[in-house]
């Protein structure tokens, strides 16, 4: 059984209870977690507290740099390891986990590097006055992590925190709390001092809930349903602390009819079935100029059609999804989508030796799809893909923007003009062209518009949001 990490220490909960981790692939429990709650949130936000007040605290940022960057060097030299505790509890194909644990690694290096980057200013004033302006760090962090990509998670709020300065309490998704536990092993033989990353395992409605109430932090970063994020700003709001909120999308893939079609159906296909489509970018909106819908989603649909699923020693296009709650909801919006009478297109396979225990779901294109359907308007959250058509330019447009979503977008096009008016219009707070997703993106600010959220991850703005400043103001004479 596993224990969570405060202070430098690994403890079991107070009352010593646990929850079971359960495998996607096979639903059997293979290992316990502690179920912590309120006292041990207590105690790693008082251990945060101490540590960023004290050597943390006053450790030269190109100190604190070079330990993040050997903690990236460290958890490539454990890469192997920890993508086989990824793909075990999350169902993740094996080289998906390899992947996401490689991106781990990026963050630390990535912010590391940056974290002596990090300058003030002066400002012009009054004659006999000196003005500077500081960044400084905001004191204690909460991260509260999703359980679809566990370790780029952990990277992509933790690691840009820490860069600034802060002291971090993480809540691990209760499904996937193993790799966070054993990268905080690694990362505390790499140098990081105690109490610097502290880790409390339990559930969202006991510890998460008590982490986002809590008197003594300064920051909340959440990823996860609107329905949850609204709890944690409100939380937040409550002891006026600021919030980065990522709340999902219904992300369009807007293709033209002057679209590539070799390089844009793999992209498309791809960019929903990875992860199983529990992405919160998934392009689980296809939007295709009317005059080429028919032949285009043809297209669409072969290349779903081969698409397998398994486990992850299988190393399919996708595995199974995360539970059995996640598993009925995607299968609801199926079992609807069809009830309505909307056609399936295309229906991947999962391979006939994958545990009939598991929650597997086979990845399914619908089209077309009605404008006011729960599939065209719905974050499904599976491997699931609309098909919808449009007239003209500005149709597309409305249509991309007829969500209350607003993540990412794709547009499709070898019209340069378009691209640029299209991109320009999309309502999102990334938008590719002729292309889908950032393989990771450590480098690319991220974040939403709309339900989608507030605030910005990764790059360097990600460092402007876990800091503050202050402004310094000298009379001289």
């Amino acid at each position: 059984m596993k224990q969570m990490f405060i202070g430098g220490r690994w403890l079991a909960a107070q009352d010593g209870r646990t929850i079971a981790v359960v495998s996607p692939s096979d639903g059997e429990a293979f290992d316990h977690i502690p179920r912590g709650g309120a006292h041990e949130v207590d105690q790693a936000v008082a251990a945060a507290r101490e540590a960023q007040h004290g050597a943390w605290g006053r450790l030269p940022a190109t100190e604190r740099g070079r330990i993040l960057v050997k903690i990236g060097e460290a958890v490539l030299a454990n890469q192997e390891e920890l993508a086989q505790i990824e793909a075990r509890d999350t169902g993740k194909p094996i080289t998906t986990a390899r992947n996401d644990i490689k991106v781990l690694a990026r963050y630390f290096e990535f912010y590391g590097s940056a974290a002596d980057k990090v300058h003030g200013e002066t400002i012009p004033f009054l004659a006999g006055h000196q003005v500077s302006l500081l960044r400084e760090p905001l004191g204690v962090t909460a991260h509260i992590i999703p359980w679809n990509y566990p370790a780029q998670m952990l990277g992509r709020t933790v690691a840009p925190a820490l860069a600034m300065g802060n002291a971090t309490v993480l809540k691990p998704a209760e499904d996937t709390s193993l790799s966070a536990l054993r990268f905080a092993e690694i990362a505390t033989a790499a140098g990081l001092p105690a109490g610097v990353l502290n880790i409390v395992t339990g559930l969202g409605e006991e510890a998460g809930a008590a982490l986002a109430a809590h008197p003594g932090i300064d920051f909340i970063s959440f990823t996860g349903s609107n329905e949850v994020g609204t709890l944690v700003q409100q939380a937040a709001a409550k002891n006026a602390v600021k919030c980065v909120l990522e709340l999902g999308g219904k992300s369009p893939q807007i293709v033209f009819e002057d679209v590539d079609v070799e390089r844009a159906v793999p992209i498309i296909v791809r960019a929903i079935v990875q992860n199983a489509g529990q992405t919160c970018t998934a392009g689980s909106r296809l939007l295709v100029q009317r005059s080429i819908f028919d032949t285009f989603v043809a297209r669409v649909a072969q290349a779903f059609a081969q698409v397998r699923v398994g486990t992850p020693a299988m190393d399919f296009d996708c595995g199974p999804v995360m539970n059995p709650a996640q598993l009925a909801r995607v299968q609801r919006y199926i079992d609807q989508a069809r009830a309505a009478g909307i056609a399936v297109l295309a229906e991947g396979k999962v391979a006939a030796d994958a545990p009939k225990t598991g929650f597997y779901v086979k990845p399914t294109l619908f089209g077309p799809v009605p404008r006011d359907a729960a599939l065209a308007r719905e974050e499904v959250f599976g491997p699931v893909l609309a098909a919808m058509p449009f007239d003209d330019e500005a149709d597309a447009i409305a249509l991309a923007n007829g969500t209350d979503y607003g993540l990412l977008a794709a547009v499709w096009t070898e019209n340069a003009g378009r691209l640029q008016r299209v991109a320009k219009a999309v309502r999102a707070g990334q938008v590719f062209m002729n292309c889908y997703g950032a393989g990771g993106g450590v480098e690319l600010p991220f974040g939403g518009t709309k339900r989608s959220g507030h605030g910005r991850e990764k790059g360097l703005l990600a460092l402007e949001e876990v800091s503050t400043t202050k402004t310094l103001v000298h009379f001289h004479g």
